[in-house]
């Protein structure tokens, strides 16, 4: 099987035509919510009454659900994280997709680094001096989410509203169930989950557009 970069065939976008205004306005609100809330919270050391009143909710559950709440976890630790890159990967390379596995490993890659640059400017902590916002566990399982989805809905051609709302349903679920399990181990503030997400859908988004620009520039170039 050919590979359609390499012999100038027109290869999938990784992030569709259909859905770049959405995403695009998306990632521009997600980008909003994280330096706001991240401003609101700079220097803080516990939790805010929205924090307060979700935090109590989960540890309510802790004891009954800790097992699920660390399996979750699993996903977003080195190793579980990258057993789920290399799988996608593979699956892309498999598919002779060259620029989608590119997109799995720089999209979920700069999400989380972001995550990991923003931690040390707002300088939030919890249980000492342990930095917390934004959540990177919560940022890596919503970027992995986010580009299985850019990449089913290129692969089969969704339209703008189909191509969406799985976006958002795969993100939803994927960013509720590691937000949850965050603060049912006492890691994170729920504000601190909310802007793992929103860190996510403002990153891979803007990656999935240089990644195509970039792939259609070197396919132009081998012409």
């Amino acid at each position: 099987m050919d590979d359609p970069e390499r012999v100038g065939r027109p290869a999938p976008a990784v992030l569709p035509v259909a859905l770049r205004a959405r995403l695009g306005l998306i990632a521009a609100v997600a980008a909003l919510v994280v330096v706001v809330v991240g401003v609101w919270y700079a220097g803080d050391g516990g939790p805010g009454w929205v924090d307060a009143r979700f935090s109590v909710a989960a540890e309510d559950v802790r004891p009954r659900w800790r097992s699920v709440a660390l399996a979750v976890d699993f996903w977003g630790e080195p190793a579980g994280a990258a057993t789920l890159v290399g799988l996608a990967v593979a699956g892309c390379l498999v598919l002779r997709w060259p620029r989608a596995a590119v997109l799995v490993v720089v999209g979920v890659g700069l999400a989380v680094a972001t995550t990991r640059l923003l931690k040390p400017l707002v300088g939030r902590t919890i249980h000492g001096d342990n930095l917390s916002y934004p959540s990177g566990h919560t940022a890596f399982c919503t970027a992995f989410a986010l580009v299985v989805a850019l990449l089913v809905a290129g692969r089969l051609r969704l339209g703008t509203t189909a191509g969406t709302l799985l976006a958002l349903t795969l993100t939803l679920v994927a960013g509720a169930a590691m937000g949850w399990a965050q603060v049912a181990l006492g890691a994170h503030y729920p504000t601190d989950v909310l802007g793992g997400w929103c860190a996510a859908l403002a990153v891979v988004p803007a990656t999935a557009w240089l990644v195509d620009r970039a792939a259609d520039a070197a396919r132009r170039e081998r012409r």
